[in-house]
């Protein structure tokens, strides 16, 4: 099957309802049989994410910095674990080791990861699926934004249409398998 990298927050000062969607994230991912790929923290939805798809029966490749590996947030539980020179070399080792990718809530490290997998897909560096998961309209505001942006033509429609957008965990897996057959 596929590796699928899930970008989500690692804060440790999370509702629970953001720890459970990363968990149930983890959980359907190794459920259809695919593999996670994650940042590799142990903490906040990342671990989360990581504990689910274990839980049920799923394999995981983290890939992290070592700088985070030495603040001690490392998830040691992973199948593999790629301990990278730098965030920028993170993000390479990831996009290079997935075959699509899901974007849960998160905070600024999170949306780096999703504008570096987008922007390379606009410049056809990958063709890979992405779908970003619109949890309660968390990104409303964003994809509005970007939606005035490509009405600027800052933005070509074409960019803006390589990201499918859903508000459920089980609708964009079922959109990646789709893409992915």
């Amino acid at each position: 099957m596929a590796a699928i990298c899930v970008f989500c927050a690692s804060s440790r000062t999370l509702d629970r309802r953001w720890l459970d969607l990363a968990a149930e994230t983890g959980a359907e991912i190794a459920r259809r049989g695919h593999t996670l790929v994650s940042g590799g923290g142990c903490v906040g939805m990342m671990g989360a994410l990581a504990d689910g798809a274990r839980a049920a029966g799923g394999r995981t490749i983290g890939v992290i910095p070592q700088s985070l590996v030495d603040l001690e947030v490392a998830d040691l539980a992973s199948d593999e674990l790629l301990v990278t020179d730098s965030m920028a070399s993170r993000k390479t080792v990831m996009i290079d080791k997935s075959d699509a990718f899901v974007t849960l809530p998160g905070g600024l490290g999170t949306l780096d990861e999703l504008f570096e997998v987008w922007t390379t897909a606009t410049l056809a560096l990958h063709a890979k699926p992405m779908v970003l998961v619109d949890t309660d309209g968390f990104y409303r505001p964003m994809l509005d934004w970007l939606g005035a942006l490509a009405d600027q033509t800052f933005l070509k429609p074409a960019g803006l249409g390589l990201l499918t957008v859903t508000d459920t965990v089980t609708a964009a897996l079922d959109a990646l398998d789709r893409q992915l057959t």
